[in-house]
């Protein structure tokens, strides 16, 4: 067997199908679409359109809701915080949401690390988090490491109040 001899098998490819081409081809005139309308048209497509009779998704129930105050934190283990302890991907010092992030620990979290106390700790860790819960608490201090709680200010925040301050800064120039 040769480069040049190698091809298909039958049917392996199907040819695409050319509309419009004549009434031989069963697919002449209007190419399959029907007879005039919305529905024979270029680009128009009507998802979840009823004909006129209320869409099914505004006839179910809704439930729930977003809240716009929630916190989203990165939820770290204590037990995953020892793992990578042993394996030195943590280095001594100050663990903030950076260096645990640069660890691959704490994903996402736009408004911090949030420490919780699942796992065993026996490393002497010093933490700088947005949170931290009872038990992990008390889990990091017997080990002899320390918590320090920080306020993250969320982007939205810190956009208002630089926002605030540009008017405020304004106001001081006119009067």
């Amino acid at each position: 067997m040769k480069l040049n001899e190698i091809y298909d098998n039958d049917g392996a490819r199907k040819g695409r199908v050319r509309v419009g081409r004549g009434i031989g081809s069963g697919l002449g005139k209007t190419a399959g679409r029907g007879q005039k309308g919305q529905k024979s048209r270029e680009g128009v497509s009507i998802k979840g359109f009823e004909g006129g009779q209320m869409p099914l998704h505004m006839r179910l129930p809704k439930r729930g809701f977003n809240n716009p105050f929630e916190k989203d934190y990165a939820e770290v283990n204590l037990g995953l915080l020892q793992k990578l302890f042993d394996a030195g991907k943590l280095a001594d010092g100050v663990l903030d949401h950076a260096a645990l992030k640069a660890a691959g620990v704490a994903r996402g979290g736009k408004d911090g690390v949030r420490i919780l106390g699942k796992g065993a700790l026996t490393a002497k860790l010093a933490l700088k988090v947005a949170g931290v819960s009872k038990s992990a608490r008390e889990a990091i201090e017997a080990a002899g490491g320390s918590v320090e709680v920080i306020e993250v200010v969320p982007a939205a925040e810190k956009a208002a109040a630089k926002k605030n301050t540009v008017r405020d800064a304004k106001k001081a120039k006119r009067a």
